[in-house]
């Protein structure tokens, strides 16, 4: 999706459906929460001249959304359990799945759930998954909510900043947003050569069924 468009569509609000679907609704896992919240960012500059946004109503919005988005999906899935993500029949969600649990079994409730939201699809799967787990609710809440505001607000902030510091940042727009894209899934890739040079564990990007 064009981050641009969206904004310049629907604004604030946009930003807070986005990260409400993504984080809280298996059916937003292909929304682009990473280059939205940073695009979002640099349209709260003057520089920018394709639309300008206020900068206090997004990181509200952006806040908002992440965390009730994910309050929202681990509910379901402690209301649905493992069948909600089993149902499924989506490769990237599948393939999710199986990161998340990696990414849980490592390194335990409050890091795994605080780095999911940094890596496109286990930041939609892992909220669920963790409500068919039965982490504590109150375990739950507080990392999420620990992780949700660093990943929302840092990435809006970072657009700003680099928005208010580049004269004409809007001339820049898509190869930024392109680097955002691939600087969010560096953490697959390095897991992915981690892996290979070990030569241990199951790949996580393979589910266990194929």
């Amino acid at each position: 999706m064009d981050s641009t468009s969206w904004l310049a569509s629907l604004g604030a609000f946009g930003v807070f459906l986005a990260l409400f679907a993504e984080t809280g609704l298996l059916i937003g896992f292909f929304l682009p929460g990473d280059s939205l919240l940073f695009t979002a960012g640099l349209l709260c500059t003057s520089g920018t001249h394709v639309v300008h946004l206020s900068l206090p109503t997004v990181l509200v919005a952006a806040a908002a959304g992440a965390l009730l988005g994910a309050q929202c999906g681990f509910w379901l899935g402690r209301r649905g359990g493992r069948p909600l993500l089993a149902r499924s029949r989506n490769r990237h969600l599948r393939e999710g799945m199986v990161r998340a649990e990696v990414i849980l079994g490592r390194y335990g409730y409050g890091k795994a759930i605080v780095l999911a939201r940094f890596i496109p699809v286990v930041r939609t799967v892992l909220n669920p998954l963790a409500g068919a787990l039965e982490v504590p609710t109150r375990v739950f809440t507080f990392w999420q909510v620990a992780g949700g505001l660093v990943w929302s607000l840092g990435v809006t902030l970072a657009g700003y900043g680099l928005g208010s510091s580049v004269p004409s940042i809007d001339k820049y727009l898509l190869p930024i947003i392109a680097l955002i894209v691939v600087v969010s899934l560096l953490p697959l890739a390095l897991e992915l050569l981690r892996r290979r040079r070990s030569g241990s564990g199951p790949d996580p990007t393979v589910p266990e069924d194929c």
